[in-house]
């Protein structure tokens, strides 16, 4: 029987036998390092024989898996990996699709040690540079199985952590396998990324816990080499390192998807990491493909909690820092133009307490503080962004944003809808500490091309508001524009300094540009320190900072006639400080005031602006004593050295063509005006009356007169105002009709002097009725005096 047994194993083909002789009687003997020297000499003598020795080798490690042989499945995935090693030919494909068969048959074991062997044979074979393109490999199992493996959820810790482990070792070879073969499936497409992304990242969270834990330096060092978060790392890093410039959008989406999914963006942290590691692994020419990216995201969640686009601001900071210059990307002004919404939309919030036109989350709770947080991060990055401009860019991006800064009456479309005036003072407060951002920092040689009049007028304008903080903001602003050599810091000290040399200013020649600015500009700086410190409600900052501003005028844009102006200036301020009230008016004042108090409170703002003011019907028994006397008012003044002949003249607002555009209060001011015009036009007063002589005497009858002429001349008007209150409808229609009646005589008249026949060539023109009229002239012949050509 033994003799037949081995008739029959000598007729078995030679693989077959070479296969065999490589397993060991004991399993734990390991490999017959001998016969499998054989066994490879063999494949590398007769290359056509390896895909039969690959189809071998798998049918016995399958029927050992089945037999729970251990043993036998670790030596025949020990033959195949030095087989693979060894054998670089033509005939190795169809013994790869042998090799992977088994390693999917191990990673589908539940067995962990057999899940961790089968990853380990992948990641040899990973390494391997095959010398023949395959055309019909597939590793979408791989894959799937990979990243389930990442987010195994073992009980024993120390068995979970070498499973995700081989999970993420799985994955890197996968990519390493496919990224750089055309003829493999794309491992770039959202159907890959989707489920190799996430289990990165999930590891890569999971790492941050388990460090947060604090070990001890001893379990420290042990678990360093185990731990999983080096090794996601050094896996996602490469992975983004890979990605060509169409690929980036599909490798990032994963990222904002898991943030999304796992409330993520809130904690900020984690976030800020995954990008970092994001924005210094790819391309730095694809850095703003990631920027973009996350700006759309960003007005994505625009109706999303305060706390979770904080978040993305944050992340966005962080990505703009990191980011070469210029890499924001074509898109310059739309980067700034997303963030300046996103600071709109968060105003209004703040404001209004809801999200307009929010369906899925319009129960959520707006809380003020995290706006202004946000509000607040906003800003930063506005600043972070502009920093990695050039000059003209930088200018740009400082005239965009001031275009979007909303003033009352100007640019009422900009102003915060549904808000109201606060909404419109909050968004320019928001705008104006972009700007402080964006000019931080900012130097340019000619002013004049990087401050261009559409900037610096409305800047300055901003300067004249009543709100004490915008005035600061634009100070700061002006501050940032001028110092060109960091020399702001050492006007921080508001001292008497007998040696100037001690502050170590850095100074430079003025230029040709500087002097051609402050021609242009200088009057307009003047003005508007001057008016900034008239302002009573500016504070300690305030002063100090026009403080600086004068030192850095005097140090960065004078030549000798700034110099001279600015000490014009200083002698004006030193003018103002020293110009004190009147003391018998302020006197007078407080008189008033106090006999009010006790007879008229209800003369007092305090009594009148309230809800119910105690009014009485009429004012018509109010005693002189409660009222401010021109008289006596002229008396003071005059005695203080003011011109008080003017005082005397009743003040009478002279109507401009403003007028015309504005709201009237009553339909019978506006008939006065008309009835007012049309008097002056009347008939009456068309014919002309002679020239009169003015003397002396004449002049001093009008001077006289002229108070009494306008008192006349307001009783008419009352009368008028009187007469079109209370008049019927009748005779207010009749006396329009009449003026209807008027206007059409006069067109008429117009138009008899200027549309005539034109001329025959005899000089006149006969009628239909023998009649005959004079040649008109043209206008081109006419003679017109000499006061009326100019």
């Amino acid at each position: 029987m033994t003799g037949v047994c081995g008739c029959c194993g000598a007729l078995r083909p030679r693989y077959k036998r070479l296969v065999d002789n490589i397993f060991p009687e004991d399993p734990e003997d390991g490999l017959v390092k001998a016969n499998m020297e054989k066994l490879t000499f063999y494949a590398l003598s007769a290359p056509e024989k390896l895909d039969r020795i690959g189809a071998y080798l798998s049918e016995r490690l399958s029927r050992d898996v089945a037999r729970h042989r251990y043993g036998y499945v670790c030596i025949a995935m020990e033959a195949l990996d030095q087989l693979l090693m060894a054998c670089h030919c033509q005939s190795i494909n169809l013994f790869v699709e042998s090799f992977l068969k088994m390693v999917r048959k191990l990673l589908e074991s539940d067995k962990p040690s057999l899940q961790i062997l089968g990853t380990n044979s992948f990641v040899k074979f990973a390494n391997i540079e095959e010398d023949t393109p395959s055309y019909h490999r597939s590793y979408d199992f791989f894959v799937s199985r990979f990243s389930e493996m990442c987010h195994s959820s073992y009980e024993d810790p120390d068995i979970r952590t070498k499973i995700r482990m081989a999970g993420i070792k799985g994955l890197q070879g996968v990519v390493r396998k496919t990224v750089n073969d055309e003829l493999q499936a794309n491992i770039w497409d959202p159907q890959h990324m989707d489920k190799i992304v996430p289990s990165l990242l999930f590891n890569l969270q999971s790492g941050e816990r388990t460090e947060s834990r604090s070990p001890s330096p001893l379990q420290a060092s042990e678990k360093e080499k185990e731990s999983p978060v080096e090794l996601t790392e050094r896996c996602f890093r490469e992975l983004l390192g890979r990605a060509a410039y169409g690929n980036i959008k599909n490798a990032v989406t994963p990222v904002l998807m898991h943030l999304d999914n796992h409330s993520l963006w809130e904690g900020k942290t984690f976030a800020v990491r995954c990008f970092k590691i994001i924005m210094y692994s790819i391309q730095s020419q694809h850095s703003h493909l990631v920027i973009q990216q996350l700006l759309g995201h960003l007005d994505a969640n625009s109706k999303n909690s305060a706390t979770v686009r904080a978040g993305i601001v944050e992340v966005l900071l962080e990505a703009a820092a990191i980011a070469a210059s210029g890499s924001v990307g074509p898109t310059v002004l739309e980067v700034f133009n997303t963030l300046l919404r996103q600071l709109r939309l968060s105003v209004d919030y703040e404001l209004t307490g809801s999200y307009e036109g929010s369906t899925n989350i319009g129960t959520k709770i707006i809380k003020a503080h995290e706006e202004r947080q946000l509000q607040e991060a906003v800003i930063r990055t506005i600043g972070s962004f502009a920093n990695t401009l050039p000059t003209y860019q930088r200018s740009e991006v400082m005239l965009f944003i001031m275009g979007k800064i909303p003033v009352p009456g100007v640019h009422p479309a900009l102003s915060s809808t549904g808000s109201g005036p606060e909404g419109t003072r909050m968004i320019q407060v928001m705008l104006l500490k972009s700007l402080v951002q964006v000019t931080a920092g900012f130097q340019t040689t000619n002013m004049l091309t990087a401050l261009p009049s559409s900037f610096l007028e409305p800047l300055l304008s901003f300067s004249l508001t009543e709100d004490p903080e915008i005035r600061l903001l634009v100070l700061q602003i002006l501050l940032s524009l001028i110092d060109r050599h960091d020399n702001t810091p050492k006007f921080s000290n508001i001292s008497i300094i007998s040696d100037i040399s001690v502050l170590k200013l850095k100074v430079d020649k003025c230029s040709r540009q500087d002097n051609l600015f402050m021609k242009k500009h200088g009057q307009q700086l003047y003005r508007h320190i001057y008016l900034g410190c008239k302002e009573q409600s500016s504070g300690r900052q305030h002063y100090e900072t026009l403080f600086a501003l004068l030192g850095l005028l005097s140090v960065e844009l004078a030549n000798e006639e700034v110099v001279v102006d600015l000490i014009r200036l200083a002698l004006a301020l030193q003018d103002l400080a020293l110009s004190p009230p009147v003391p018998a008016f302020c006197q007078h004042i407080h008189e008033v005031i106090e006999v009010r108090q006790k007879e008229s409170p209800y003369l007092l703002p305090e009594d009148v602006f309230i809800d119910n003011p105690k009014l009485p019907s009429s004012l018509e028994k109010v005693d002189g004593g409660v009222l401010f006397l021109q008289s006596k008012i002229t008396e003071v003044l005059g005695g203080s050295g003011y011109n008080t002949e003017r005082l005397a003249t009743p003040y009478v607002p002279q109507y401009t063509d403003e007028d015309r555009l504005s709201k009237r209060k009553s339909i019978g001011e506006t008939i006065s005006l008309q009835v007012e015009v049309e008097s002056r036009n009347s008939p009456e007063k068309e014919e002309r009356t002679p020239a009169e002589e003015i003397t002396f005497e004449t002049l001093k009858n009008a001077i006289v007169d002229s108070v009494g002429m306008e008192e006349q001349e307001r009783e008419r008007r009352r009368q008028v105002v009187e007469k079109f209150q209370k008049a019927p409808f009748e005779e207010i229609a009749a006396h329009c009709g009449a003026r209807a009646t008027l206007l059409q005589s006069k067109l008429n008249q117009i138009f008899e002097i200027t549309i005539r026949p034109p001329p025959s060539p005899s000089g006149t023109i006969s009628s239909g009725y023998g009649q005959t009229q004079s040649r008109s002239v043209p206008i081109y012949e006419m003679k017109f005096p000499d006061l009326c050509v100019y």
